[in-house]
């Protein structure tokens, strides 16, 4: 069994002393040897950490501790190395950015779908399945049928599902994301603009990954995660792809092989983004990265802004 353990977390509970909670949790969280990012905002907390077995229980702890998160619920898988290089709590706005004031994201639990009845849910041919993440995410991995509203940022759902309805009788909704907190608030945006019979994945995809059996599985693909692990497959294993630390999108081993890739530096989606300057910037960081490494360490320096 592998030592580390990767911990998926978020709650939506009102937080108004939000920014006055950060140092006693990044401390806690410190002090317990787990590594990751948490992030506060006046409606909940968001993040994931990994560490050792007992790090990663007391940082658990420390998170329930906050208002509202006593019966916080989180996803788990191994790893044999850490996939974080620092322990970050950050201060947001929003704990997941969707630019909309004024939702009940917390009130979204009632349109919880288990994964166990998912399938027969999103093969109701009057039932609209929306994968609520970004392009580069569906690229890697889908559930059959389901629409890729190709956006670029999760603050894009709205503008895109107004337009969307406009040319589309919307009845019925299903929506699924990575582990279920961009659905929370997606789904109180949907209510927000009157689609009254709308429903969200319960823990999203990892959540399924984890429990549905291959053999019954509607998901094709991988599915992209945040952090070095880049993606997983079922039963929560390690994927296939690599990240390009330039523009942090999943690469394959033929995006690897192509003219603009270089490492750290730049990949066939980012070749022609950024500027020269932030590709030497790029190019530094990797610098360090492979001095690092010969030194037998982990490079933990910031990146280039």
């Amino acid at each position: 069994m592998p030592e580390i353990v990767v911990a998926a977390f978020y709650k939506f509970t009102p937080l108004p002393d939000y920014a006055r909670r950060q140092p006693g949790l990044f401390a806690a969280a410190r002090d317990a040897g787990a590594l990751g990012t948490i992030l506060l905002a006046p409606e909940g907390v968001n993040g994931t950490i990994a560490g050792p077995r007992a790090g990663v229980d007391a940082a658990l702890s420390a998170v329930k501790a906050l208002p509202g998160c006593a019966d916080l619920e989180w996803k788990e898988s191994y790893t044999d190395e850490n996939p974080f290089y620092r322990m970050k709590v950050r201060l947001k706005a929003e704990i997941v950015a969707l630019g909309v004031p004024g939702l009940a994201p917390e009130k979204s639990r009632e349109r919880y779908v288990d994964p166990a009845d998912w399938n027969a849910v999103i093969a109701d041919p009057e039932t609209l399945v929306i994968d609520t993440r970004n392009a580069y995410e569906v690229a890697i991995g889908a559930f059959d049928g389901a629409v890729d509203p190709k956006t670029a940022s999760f603050r894009d759902f709205p503008g895109w599902f107004r337009e969307y309805r406009k040319t589309h009788d919307v009845k019925r909704v299903a929506m699924y994301c990575t582990g279920g907190v961009r659905c929370e608030k997606s789904v109180a945006f949907l209510r927000s603009e009157g689609i009254g019979d709308v429903c969200h994945l319960k823990g999203g995809i990892l959540n399924y990954l984890e429990t549905v059996p291959e053999t019954e599985s509607l998901w094709r693909g991988e599915c992209f995660v945040f952090d070095q692990r880049v993606s997983v497959r079922h039963d929560l294993a390690p994927g296939s792809y690599d990240m390009c630390r330039a523009c942090r999108r999943p690469i394959t081993d033929e995006d690897k092989a192509a003219p603009e890739y270089v490492e750290g530096v730049s990949c066939p989606s980012c070749h022609d983004v950024h500027s020269e300057e932030r590709k030497r910037a790029f190019a530094e960081r990797q610098r360090q990265v492979a001095l690092a490494a010969a030194r037998g360490r982990a490079h933990i320096g910031a990146k280039p802004s």
